[in-house]
């Protein structure tokens, strides 16, 4: 059964999945794609073509705009804005109103069990890998590493989370990045690339 508030805009070409739910004011557009058992939280934007799989949070106050891509098990947090456009201008050098042919969707993509902090922004091109965290108010402008931790502006790499959450405490083994973790035991092969250059998902 989909729970769709009174107050909540959903568009009739919106796919919304069984047992999700649409709070207060938010607003789901044209075509986007919301998987099963989903809460969308009060205010929430979801643009246009946006794909959000099974079993994600996404907390008030969210915009996720056209072009984001977001796998199961996602968490976004209040505020967070994930973008599209590395150019924004209103107008074009001639100065007319820029159209939807006038500029370049930057996708975002959003790996699985991945959380988005608190009031982060998420830049077009960036690929977050599964189960990665973003600190709270972190501006992401590059890729993060599965189950990396990244906080700051511009956002850094600090370390490293479990699937559970917490902080791997993390070593070299054999020339391997492992990572364990105190708090429920699992263990991971991370992999991160140099920074600059984009960042491979490691194992778990």
């Amino acid at each position: 059964m989909i729970h769709i508030h009174p107050t909540a805009d959903v568009a009739p070409t919106a796919q919304i999945g069984d047992g999700s739910q649409i709070w207060h004011q938010a607003q789901v557009r044209e075509d986007a794609s919301i998987g099963r058992r989903c809460i969308i939280g009060k205010g929430v934007y979801i643009d246009f073509g946006v794909h959000i799989g099974d079993h994600c949070k996404l907390q008030n106050g969210a915009f996720i705009y056209h072009g984001a891509t977001l796998a199961d098990g996602v968490f976004i947090g209040p505020g967070a804005i994930l973008t599209n456009d590395r150019q924004p201008r209103a107008i074009n050098p001639d100065g007319s109103l820029k159209g939807d042919d006038d500029w370049q969707v930057g996708p975002i993509a959003v790996g699985y069990g991945a959380s988005i902090g608190a009031g982060s922004i998420l830049l077009p091109g960036v690929t977050v890998g599964r189960f990665a965290m973003t600190a709270a108010g972190a501006v992401v402008t590059a890729d993060v590493p599965a189950h990396g931790l990244v906080a700051g502006v511009p956002a850094r790499l600090m370390g490293y989370v479990c699937s559970c959450g917490a902080r791997l405490i993390t070593a070299i083994s054999d020339g391997s990045l492992r990572g364990g973790c105190g708090l429920c035991g699992r263990h991971f092969e991370l992999a991160a690339a140099p920074a600059g250059r984009e960042q491979r998902e490691g194992t778990a």
